[in-house]
């Protein structure tokens, strides 16, 4: 089978330093760690995941018809993606690189209800599907392999970095939380982080071949 291993380790890299960035998603985590324990926080981090597979079969069906159709719809998909990734990086340019961590109490769920919150903070939120139209068509790694699979795949390897990361954050939580209070450089090195991150998929997807 033809896969381009090197476009899967970008990838993947790439996915890890979006989900280390700081974002509304891995804050809520964080603080529901914090606030309530660890496996709570985990609970967060299955929905999340689980809500991404849904904008992935979106992407996916959606994106592979269009590829199908015209090379010059697939290169408009591409170049709408890179701007899309070029505003993203804008945005943050702009935001303030402060990491607020809320004192307020947060409010005590169970573990399943928690898992739907994340799940339904997933799929309703049309920002993610955005951003995998935007991200996921420059990294097709593949010459024999149907695009709806490597949409597949590429939505799988997305959700195992993901869960590694916020994994994380929810385990470490306490020790995360007390390095941002002690370094208040930490937010302008993650702004600055996601701002290159940003750029730098969004010139890899336009420069990417079909």
């Amino acid at each position: 089978m033809d896969i381009n291993y090197e476009i899967l380790y970008t990838f993947m890299i790439a996915s890890a330093a979006l989900a280390i960035s700081p974002g509304p998603d891995n804050i809520f985590v964080l603080m529901q760690s914090m606030a309530n324990g660890k496996k709570y926080g985990l609970a967060v981090v299955a929905g999340l995941m689980s809500g991404c597979f849904v904008h992935t079969t979106l992407v996916a069906f959606g994106v592979s018809v269009l590829i199908k159709q015209s090379d010059v719809l697939f290169f408009m998909i591409k170049l709408l993606g890179a701007l899309y990734l070029f505003f993203l990086a804008y945005k943050v340019f702009k935001s303030d690189a402060a990491i607020q961590l809320s004192g307020e109490t947060v409010e005590k769920k169970s573990l399943g209800q928690l898992y739907r919150q994340g799940f339904i903070m997933n799929v309703l939120n049309p920002k993610v599907s955005i951003f995998f139209l935007a991200f996921f068509p420059g990294f097709l790694f593949s010459d024999t392999l149907s695009n709806v699979w490597q949409f597949y795949v590429l939505g799988t390897l997305f959700v195992i970095v993901g869960t590694i990361v916020f994994g994380s954050i929810a385990i470490l939580s306490g020790a995360i939380s007390e390095y941002i209070k002690k370094n208040a450089k930490v937010g302008t090195v993650l702004k600055w982080l996601q701002i290159i991150v940003f750029i730098g998929i969004g010139i890899f997807i336009l420069f990417s071949e079909k």
